[in-house]
Formats: structure tokens, sequence, C-alpha cells
């Protein structure tokens, strides 16, 4: 593929300049900056979709291509007039066919080898936008961060993943406060996709042959600024009814439905590529979920260039990246051998792979029949490129897998890490971006990577961060108010209840959010522990806290569910009324305003069990402070001025001494360091201590966590090395 093929498809047509469109021509451009979610990292456009009709705007999960199918171009024109959007629109559209068509990137000067061998990256789950629901949690936003910065950087890269018609699962708490599970179909027409084609036009359809019949997806193509991303779909005819239903759900199902999804995901994104005539130079492969595109890999060039297997076996590895994000061992997707056989058998006669062979590229021991296939060993096996995601999970990984190469010392595991990060326009409140506009440089957002960029915060007059940091928390509060109203209205709980809801929390009280999966070892419900403790400071009269809990279980997870309950179930307990907010549905929308308004981001996994985590980084940069376990990012970001620790960075080797010790480290900090930190204030009612160390933790961390941070390590150290760049070894970062 040349630079020319790579080149983003830009709208050709002529601009118009004057203020006033004509309805069809506003329709239009509207429509395609819809259809691009290039829009969803700028607030200006988000803004312009909003003031078209804010009610239907929150009511369609802010999707904007549902809302303008409401209009027809007349109507849509009459309330532009109304609103003065024109000029706005034609602002917006010049805006992203500049964006598009920009000649000079960081890439174009970094990366100038992909232009020509582009990076295919593969991931189970995409969170780009609420409104696209193909993702459940972290590594789908991770996924969506890494897509979005390789878009701002003018990396080229392609995305493969699965189309989820009925995406994650939306969450309901019933009355008992026991998590239920609702999957609503997503209509297609109301999504910025479209079929992928052939280069005669016709609809991309591949084909995977298993032992018991042939597997089809189709293709469907979708425009995240510079980035193209390729989704698979087996709702289609000529599949059985079982497997038309494959990719309806993000994890969802038994182990055969998994092995398919990933079947589907690795080696039918490999074919998708191919129909599409995308020729990568780089295979990244996000997680184990993938892992069996590289064989793919290999039949294709013992296919196409005549090569021998191991040769092929060598030159796939030299271009493979793996990136792994579990630090559990238990959290890795593993496959017996009947199910590998049936589903990579045909794969493996055309590439003259025995069984066993096959099954050994799985196996930490090869020869060992007992040993099932194990998803992560074969991506370690078939990359030559692997890397954590933070350091501590560098630590972790090189441990867990040093029997793969038990002639190295631990050291010398070729594990490498890179650090994850967020994309800040994405998570940045807009209140946050005019005072960053304010006293930043010009054109700062295309800096965000730079630690000097970042010191300018200590410019900024105390009072001034304070006051957009309560701005941002009082829209968080309204918000809580109006989903928690809600929850009450569809329980049908009663008029007091509802009218308690209406006014929960006070803008004045020192607030604490959590946000995140709700699996065991992330602990929600540490800091209820102790209940008379955790009572006396919530309803401290001098210095009260307040908590906002939110997170979803995985349909399978019972205990999971049960901490779920425990926590909700705390506004129904006099001791914690008033106090305790529980909101329904964690997806990217409710993480937006968490990580925008709380004064405390709360994360206290059992260490050393989180491999990164990303949401306090969003915190980071909207003013927030973290209070965390030494685990993931925060233990190489925390310097003792920048926010806040829980514990030493120790566990002990009995999980129920870790926890016991480690809710006392939290109530101890909260009571000697974070408490006294947000309420001592000074005569103008600022409290000076804590501002500083929002500036801190701005300075120190809004660069370094970043995606484009991230995205630039990736690019240097793994993209351009596997596609014959110069060479950077990871593992001596």
């Amino acid at each position: 593929m040349t630079q020319l093929e790579w080149t983003p498809e830009v709208d050709t047509t002529p601009i118009h300049f004057g203020s006033e469109l004509g309805a069809d021509q506003l329709y239009d451009k509207c429509m395609a900056l819809a259809k691009n979610l290039w829009w969803s990292w700028h607030p200006e456009v988000t803004n312009l979709f909003r003031d078209i009709d804010p009610i239907r705007w929150r009511q369609l999960d802010h999707n904007p291509i549902a809302l303008l199918r409401e209009f027809t171009p007349e109507r849509l024109s009459v309330r532009a007039t109304e609103m003065v959007l024109h000029s706005r629109v034609n602002y917006a559209y010049r805006r992203l066919r500049e964006y598009l068509e920009a000649g000079s990137t960081w890439a174009s000067t970094n990366a100038g080898v992909l232009g020509a061998k582009p990076v295919a990256y593969f991931s189970a789950e995409f969170g780009i936008h609420e409104s696209l629901p193909i993702y459940s949690g972290g590594l789908g936003v991770l996924s969506g961060d890494h897509v979005k910065s390789a878009s701002g950087l003018g990396v080229p890269l392609v995305g493969i993943g699965l189309y989820y018609s009925h995406g994650y699962f939306k969450q309901h708490l019933n009355s008992e406060g026991y998590q239920h599970e609702e999957y609503i179909e997503t209509r297609v027409e109301n999504l910025p996709i479209e079929a992928a084609t052939n280069e005669d036009g016709s609809p991309i359809m591949i084909s995977i042959d298993t032992r018991n019949g042939r597997l089809l997806a189709k293709v469907w193509t979708l425009k995240v600024g510079r980035v193209r991303l390729l989704l698979l779909d087996c709702n289609v005819e000529g599949n059985r009814p079982e497997d038309r239903e494959l990719t309806s759900r993000l994890y969802g199902g038994d182990e055969r439905t998994r092995i398919r999804q990933e079947l589907v995901l690795g080696v039918g994104g490999v074919k998708a590529l191919r129909a599409a005539g995308i020729t990568p130079g780089v295979y990244h492969l996000n997680e184990g979920h993938s892992a069996f595109a590289p064989l793919e890999v290999i039949r294709e060039r013992m296919t196409d260039d005549g090569m021998s297997y191991e040769d092929a076996y060598r030159e796939t590895a030299q271009s493979t990246i793996f990136t792994t994000h579990t630090p559990v061992p238990a959290g890795h997707d593993r496959f017996d051998g009947n199910l590998i056989e049936e589903h990579l058998g045909p794969l493996r006669d055309s590439i003259g792979l025995s069984h066993d062979g096959l099954m050994g590229l799985g196996r930490v021991h090869p020869g060992d029949n007992g040993e099932n296939f194990c998803m992560t060993v074969i991506g370690l096996k078939l990359s030559r490129r692997a890397n954590a995601v933070s350091q501590l999970h560098g630590h972790i990984s090189r441990r867990m897998w040093r029997s793969l190469w038990p002639d190295r010392t631990e050291e010398q595991i070729p594990i490498g890490h890179i650090t994850n990060g967020v994309h800040v326009p994405s998570w940045l409140a807009w209140q946050m971006q005019q005072l960053y506009d304010r006293h930043f440089p010009a054109h700062w957002q295309s800096r965000l990577a730079e630690p000097d960029l970042w010191q300018n915060i200590h410019n900024v007059e105390p009072g001034e961060l304070w006051e957009a940091h309560n701005a941002l928390k009082s829209l968080l509060l309204t918000f809580v108010r109006r989903r928690i109203s809600r929850q009450c209205r569809r329980r049908g709980e009663s008029d007091q209840m509802l009218e308690e809801a209406r006014h929960l929390l006070d803008p004045n009280i020192l607030t604490i959010g959590f946000g995140r999966r709700f699996a065991t070892y992330k602990r929600a419900n540490l800091i209820f522990s102790d209940l008379e403790r955790v009572t006396a400071l919530l309803h401290n009269t001098e210095r009260p806290v307040q908590l906002i809990y939110a997170g979803k279980a995985h349909p399978k997870d019972e205990p999971g569910k049960r901490f779920i309950q425990e926590i909700a179930n705390l506004r129904l307990d006099p001791r914690f009324r008033g106090r305790v907010a529980f909101l329904e549905d964690y997806d990217i929308n409710v993480c937006r305003h968490l990580i925008q308004g709380v004064d405390v981001w709360l994360n206290n996994p059992r260490r050393p069990l989180e491999a990164s985590g990303t949401s306090g980084q969003k915190v980071v940069l909207n003013g927030g402070l973290n209070c965390s376990i030494l685990d993931g990012w925060w233990a190489e970001a925390y310097d003792g001025s920048n926010g806040f620790a829980i514990g030493k960075g120790t566990s002990h080797t009995d999980d129920k001494i870790t926890d016991r010790r480690d809710a006392q480290y939290l109530y101890e900090t909260l009571e000697n360091e974070v408490i006294p930190a947000f309420y001592n204030r000074d005569r103008d009612g600022l409290p000076r201590k804590w501002i500083k160390m929002m500036m801190n933790s701005i300075s120190t961390c809004a660069w370094r966590f970043s995606s484009h941070r991230m995205m630039m390590d990736y690019t240097r150290y793994a993209y351009v090395p596997a596609a014959g760049g110069l060479s950077v070894d990871m593992s001596t970062r």
C-alpha cells in the first residue's frame, strides 16, 4: 500500500463559506460531521448537536445521527436559524476537512516508514463514545483512546474489532439493589457505520472454515478522525442461527462462543484487511482475544510468497506486537484441545502443523497434554515485542510468564512496558479547557505529551482553578440527582424517596467518587469495612464526606453483584442516607461526569492486581485528586505532593490480612490527610494546600499519562521497529 493509498478519505465538494446554508446543504454537512467520530472529542461540535434539541440529545445518548434522523432538512434549517447555527456548522465542517487533509503530522516526521506499512490494531472492544455501545469497560475505553491518539498524531493505523448489535448490557438495580441486565439491539441506521466494500464496490464478506462448517461475517467500516475501524458482524444469511448471534453480545455466552468470537476477530480480521486492500506492516494484538491473527498471517505468507512455515513464522512474529492487560493467571482465555481442533483444524492443515504442534503454540509446556491452549501464550510466542501496561505490571508479567523462557533470568524476560494513558480532548471538561486556553500557550493541544507545557498550570490563580472545579462539581451533583430521581421513578418508589433524590448530596461537602468494574479484587466496599468509623466520617458535623459509586459486574460474577447490592442498599440505611449514591448503568457518559466533578477519586484494588487503570488519569486532567493503593499507574505517578497514597505499596500473602490492613490505611489516609487538606481554608475560603496539590497533580501527571505520550511510545518502541525502521529495545525502558 502506498502513502497516497493510505490517505484518509475526504469530501472534495466545495466548501460553502457563506453564513446561510440551504436546507439540504445544512443537513448534509451536519450528517457528514456526525458520521466521523472526530466530533466526539471536539466540545464545540458536541455543543452544536446538543443545541439542535437539548432534551432529545440527552434522551438519545448523545447520538447525532439518531437526532438528525428526527429532522427533515427544512425543519433542521428552521431550528438552525433560530439558534444561529449556520456559521457554527460551516466552521466545524471546515475544521474537519482541514484536519483530514493535513499533510504534516507528528507521525509523518517521526514514523514515515508506517506510511507504506500501516498498523493493524486488533481489539475485542472499542470505547469511543457512549452512542456506539461496542465496549464494556477499561479495555475498550483504552482502545478508543489509542485510536483517537493515532488519529491526532497521524499514525497510519486501522482498527479491527467486532460489531456487537446488542453491545454490552444496560444495568438496572431492582428494589433490593440486585443488578439485572438488559440487552438492547442497536439500530444500524443510527450509527456512523457503513458496509465496507471491495475495490469493485461490492460489500466485503469473509469466510472462515472450521471442522463443523463455514463461518461468515460481513464487515462494517467506521471513521474515527483519520483512522478507520473495520468491524466484523456474523449476523448474515448463510450462517446457522446460533452463529448469526455470535457477535450480538460482548463477552456473552460460554467457552465455545468465546473461541468462535476470537476466531472471527483474529483470523476473520486478517481476512477483512486483505479484502479491504490493506497490507499492514505491523500487527498489534491488544490482549489475547485476537491472538489467532498471526496464524492467518502465517498462512497468507506461505500461500502468497511460497515461504516455509518456519520462515513465515519468523517474519510474522517480527512484525507482531502483543500487549497483555491481565496480571492474574485466571484472567487469560484457555481452551481445550477439542475446541481448538474444531475451530483451528482447517487452518492448521493449511500451514502443515500437527494437532500437537498447534497445541504446543498455546502451552507454556508444549509437550504437556494436560495443559489447555492459552491465548496469551500463543500471543507471546507469535510476537517479537510484548508489553505490559505499567511498570509494576511489567514486573508481574515477567514473573508470571518466565517459564516460557526457562534459560533466562526474570529480568531478561522479553516483556517490556508501556504505561497506559488517556485521550485528553475526550476527557477534559469544557470549563477546564477554557481555563487552559487562557493560561497555556496557543495551540497547546498539539503539545499534550510535553512536560513543560503543563507547568503553566502553576501560573493560574488558585481562586480561578478552585472556581472552575466547583462549577464542575455542581454539574456532577445535578447529574447525580437527575439520574437517581430517574432510578427512583423506575422502581416506583415513594414521593419521599423521590424528593430526597432531588436534593441528594451537598456541593460544599468533600465528594469522593468510585467508578469501575465491580470485580471483587477492586474491593469497592473496602471503605465500609468498619461501619462505625465510616459513619463517623460521613456525618462529621464540621468535616463531612459523601460518596458516589458507579459500576457494573459481569453478568456471571455473583460476588461482584453482591458488592453492588451491598453499596446500593446503603441509601436505605439511616446511617448513610443522603451521603452515599449509586448510579446505575456506568458507561462513558457517567464516567465523564464523575471524573470531571469529584474532589477525590478512590481506587483501592488488591495490589498488584490492577494492571494499570486509567480512570484516575482522567480525573487528573480536571483537577481532581487521586487517593489510591500504590498499584498500576499510580505506583509510578505518586510523588507525595500530587495526591494521596493508601498504604506503603506492599501486600500480605494472606488476602484477608491485606484487606484488613488496607482498610486501616484507607481510614488513616482520609482522616489524617485528605479531609484536613480539603477543609483547611484561608481567609478567602480557599483550601490552599489542596489547590497546590491539584496543580502538582496536573503538572506531573497530565503529560505523562496522556494517550498521545502512550501512542508515541508504541510508535517509537514497537511500531517503527516492527515495520523495519530503527530498532529500539522496549525492555530497556
